[in-house]
């Protein structure tokens, strides 16, 4: 009797302790919350025109240019920052064009190109290839010593102000010391030469790489508003450029160029005004997003939209 007792006493004590404890409720995590993380821990990535290479130089033709190009394409794909449009050379044609249009095109096709969704275009050239070749005087193996150069240069364009934003070169060379049958226009030294200016390329495209993750870590996202059903509204990303559900995005009016008066020349593009901002709630196809509208109003097709900090 006297366990059931104690027994009956625990139990009230449990109960009691249970009900007079403090009742904690978790904070519902609100929208300024899902942007703020999406902010710090998902950045939505910048969509890259990029255009073939141009080989300037007296060697090495397409082949050389098609290496440049698919060798930065490959790298810049790796970083995980950016999304390449499989269109661009037929929005802006190839690096060459650009270079020969002295960078008009570009301006000219800017406001196209941010109706496609792209936020900066890379274009280049490459403008020396070299090897050089020196061997022993005598014998019929012979020590040779081969050394290729190469010099390329590359620009970044800003879609979003209308301006070239990165224009460096940067020097390569890789060297072979090898014996050989001596024989100068032999096929084994003919490939040899195009190896080693191949090899040298790819080590000088690979430098601009990091400088260009970099670059694009600064500058600021923007996608369009491609189509408008009823409440919902369809922007040009999605999944693959890294929008997440419950993102709240502005959405704002194109810039207007602003020139001096005395000089002509154009010294930047306003920012756009402000209509309303959107919430993302569903995904749509490869690379797009449903939204609803979160506040203001009058959102129209081909407005742009940015990520709402």
């Amino acid at each position: 009797m006297k366990f059931h007792v104690q027994l009956f006493t625990w139990l009230l004590v449990g109960i009691l302790a249970v009900a007079c404890a403090p009742i904690t409720r978790r904070r519902p995590i609100g929208k300024a919350d899902r942007a703020q993380k999406v902010s710090e821990f998902s950045p939505i990535k910048k969509k890259i025109a990029l255009l073939t290479f141009y080989n300037e130089s007296p060697i090495g033709g397409e082949d050389l240019a098609q290496i440049a190009t698919e060798e930065f394409r490959k790298d810049i794909s790796r970083s995980r920052e950016f999304i390449l449009d499989p269109e661009a050379e037929t929005v802006f044609g190839t690096s060459k064009e650009i270079y020969a249009g002295g960078g008009i095109k570009l301006a000219q096709l800017g406001r196209k190109a941010k109706m496609s969704g792209v936020n900066i275009v890379i274009f280049g050239r490459i403008k020396e290839a070299r090897i050089r070749q020196k061997s022993d005087d005598i014998g019929i193996v012979r020590k040779v010593k081969s050394l290729a150069e190469t010099i390329v240069e590359l620009k970044v364009y800003d879609v979003l102000t209308n301006k070239e934003l990165y224009s460096e070169t940067m020097e390569g060379s890789i060297a072979d010391d090898n014996l050989r049958l001596f024989n100068a226009e032999s096929e084994d030294n003919l490939a040899l030469r195009q190896d080693l200016l191949r090899h040298s390329l790819r080590s000088t495209v690979k430098k601009f790489v990091p400088k260009i993750v970099k670059l694009g870590s600064k500058l600021d996202w923007m996608g369009r508003v491609a189509k408008i059903i009823g409440t919902r509204i369809f922007i040009n990303a999605g999944r693959n450029s890294g929008i997440n559900l419950g993102d709240i995005l502005r959405v704002v009016t194109e810039g207007q160029e602003v020139f001096d008066p005395e000089s002509g020349a154009m010294i930047g593009i306003s920012e756009g005004e402000i209509k309303g901002t959107l919430e993302v709630v569903d995904y749509l196809g490869v690379d797009g997003a449903v939204c609803i509208l979160h506040s203001g109003g009058s959102v129209t097709e081909g407005d742009y939209v940015q990520l709402y900090l």
